[in-house]
């Protein structure tokens, strides 16, 4: 019995021995703190003047996991109140301790989070590190940062067929907020569908083919369009993807083929305005979107609304469709 005892508290010892060596090896692996941020200034409005200049510079003291490791910081920008909810990440450098914006960096950060410009909006920023997935993550402290970004419209260009490639009169695609999405509406002629997209009025780098409605800097096959006609684009350089969608003027009417056939227009992204050069015949005549009478505009001196534009005398006409401003002109040459 008492060799049973012995043999039994043995068995406890070496079990409870085991589990406090076990719960030691934890604690030394447990997190201690997060990093520690700190912030040029809380409060910031942004000018185009000073594109060039430095905006913010972010400081931190790295985050302490218990013991020696190499740490992935990840800077997180969201809106207040959303617990960083779809916040933007910017991936920071292993080993580094702060980090600057310049205006232009920071203000395309901020448009990209679809941010409304030349308004105030109160935000947060915290850093997330990690040091192994099977690690959890340790978020710093969170700073505040009112934030005002200015609009800033780029442009990126589509050399190809429908235009022989000549790269300085490419059709271009508008990002009014710089944003990172782009769209334009373009007109392919039936066997002329095939484009690059370039970020300036150079081949120095060019968007290619990459299958699946995807697009890369380093792919080298050409774009092709779906099908010929005025296509609207859409290039989202941030998730490096194309998209396209029917998207034309016509004019119609007795003063044009009738009031079925539609004579196309072409838009010129430049000037967002619609272009045509037609002969018409004295009569009422209208404009619809995508040969379809779900949107149609008429019009009276220049200006649309619902009414039959009507022309007096036949002849050739340039015609401009101003939809921006809701208003028309017909120039007889």
């Amino acid at each position: 019995m008492k060799t049973f005892n012995i043999i039994a508290f043995a068995l406890l010892f070496a079990l409870l021995g085991g589990a406090c060596s076990k719960d030691e090896t934890k604690l030394i692996a447990v997190p201690k703190a997060g990093a520690s941020l700190q912030a040029s200034v809380s409060s910031i409005v942004l000018t185009k003047e000073h594109a060039d200049e430095t905006a913010l510079v972010l400081q931190w003291k790295p985050a302490d996991f218990g013991f020696q490791a190499a740490v992935t910081n990840i800077l997180q920008v969201g809106v207040k109140g959303k617990n960083f909810e779809g916040a933007r990440e910017v991936a920071l450098t292993a080993g580094d301790s702060s980090y600057s914006f310049t205006t232009l960096e920071l203000n395309t950060l901020l448009l990209a989070m679809e941010l409304p410009v030349d308004e105030a909006t109160d935000l947060e920023l915290r850093l997330k590190s990690t040091i192994s997935p099977t690690f959890t993550e340790l978020y710093s402290n969170v700073l505040p940062l009112s934030a005002t970004p200015y609009a800033a419209i780029s442009f990126l260009y589509v050399p190809g067929a429908y235009q022989g490639w000549a790269i300085e009169t490419a059709e271009s695609l508008i990002s009014p907020t710089s944003n990172g999405v782009y769209t334009g509406i373009i007109y392919f002629p039936e066997g002329d569908l095939e484009f690059k997209v370039t970020t300036q009025r150079s081949w120095d780098a060019a968007y290619g083919d990459d299958g699946a409605g995807r697009i890369s800097l380093t792919a080298s096959g050409n774009i092709r369009a779906p099908k010929p006609g005025n296509l609207e684009l859409t290039v989202n350089t941030n998730e490096n993807t194309i998209s396209f969608k029917d998207h034309s003027w016509g004019i119609v009417g007795d003063a044009a083929a009738g009031w079925e056939n539609d004579i196309d227009m072409r838009y010129d992204n430049s000037a967002q305005l619609w272009r045509a050069t037609v002969e018409l015949k004295a009569g009422p005549m209208k404009f619809r979107k995508n040969r379809d009478w779900g949107t149609n505009y008429g019009g009276a001196n220049g200006i649309l609304n619902g009414d039959n534009i009507v022309i007096a005398e036949a002849g050739t006409y340039h015609v401009v469709l101003d939809l921006e401003n809701g208003k028309y002109s017909l120039t007889r040459k």
